[in-house]
């Protein structure tokens, strides 16, 4: 039996859904606001709870950092405004966790008592619950176009270094035509694209050129963390 509450979340590739909403930092027109810069979207349960609390101080700590990686963070959760401002209060002048104290959220936490955003973005699944958005990353780049999602229980706090790990990996891999391996940072060696003919496989694996390839599939080149940071960070 279908369930009319469950909207499907979009899929890698496909436009982020537009929608219009109120934040902590006033209105806001997405993704059409963050045209040009990338863009984190990001879904959290409720307020006033534990993991979501060492999240938002986890991701305002590090707010600078991924704004030199062009990149904007945008919360949400299905409380109202004054539960959000109120919540964010308490963080800056209660909260102390992990050596991070005093901490202010400065980017948008968007208000969605309707879960119209919730449901657009398939953050509802009733699995976990029926009234809560799960912990939902959506990367959205210059374009408009969701690039990565990633999906994470209630009960789980999310990964940040991962998170800008993926940013990176992907700004990397749209700045050099490449790609990049299990577990790569910049500095390690990235993946050349797979040879597309039999002429290309064989040539590969007679090139001297600065190339190591295990096999005609499976060719690395170095790429200095450098070349990556100065390329695609703003400093």
């Amino acid at each position: 039996m279908e369930d009319n509450n469950v909207t499907s979340m979009p899929r890698i590739g496909d436009k982020a859904p537009d929608f219009k909403a109120i934040t902590t930092q006033g209105p806001i027109n997405f993704p059409a606001d963050y045209s040009g810069s990338w863009v984190i979207l990001f879904s959290h349960p409720a307020d006033f709870t534990p993991v979501c609390t060492s999240e938002f101080m986890t991701f305002a700590s590090m707010e600078k950092q991924f704004a030199e990686a062009d990149c904007k963070l945008v919360g949400l959760s299905v409380d109202g405004l004054y539960s959000h401002i109120a919540w964010l209060r308490t963080i800056k002048e209660k909260i102390e966790y992990k050596g991070m104290k005093d901490v202010e959220v400065n980017f948008p936490l968007i208000e969605d008592i309707t879960m119209e955003v919730a449901h657009k973005y398939g953050m509802l699944q009733p699995g976990e619950s029926s009234t809560k958005a799960v912990r939902a990353v959506f990367f959205i780049d210059p374009k408009g176009v969701i690039r990565a999602v990633i999906y994470y229980p209630l009960s789980m706090g999310r990964n940040f270094a991962e998170i800008y790990r993926a940013l990176i990996a992907m700004k990397t891999a749209d700045a050099f035509s490449i790609a990049t391996p299990a577990d790569w940072q910049p500095g390690d060696d990235v993946i050349v694209p797979t040879a597309g003919s039999c002429g290309v496989a064989k040539q590969r694996m007679e090139s001297k050129e600065e190339m190591h390839c295990y096999d005609w599939f499976f060719c690395t080149k170095k790429l200095p963390k450098d070349t990556v940071l100065k390329t695609i960070l703003k400093k």
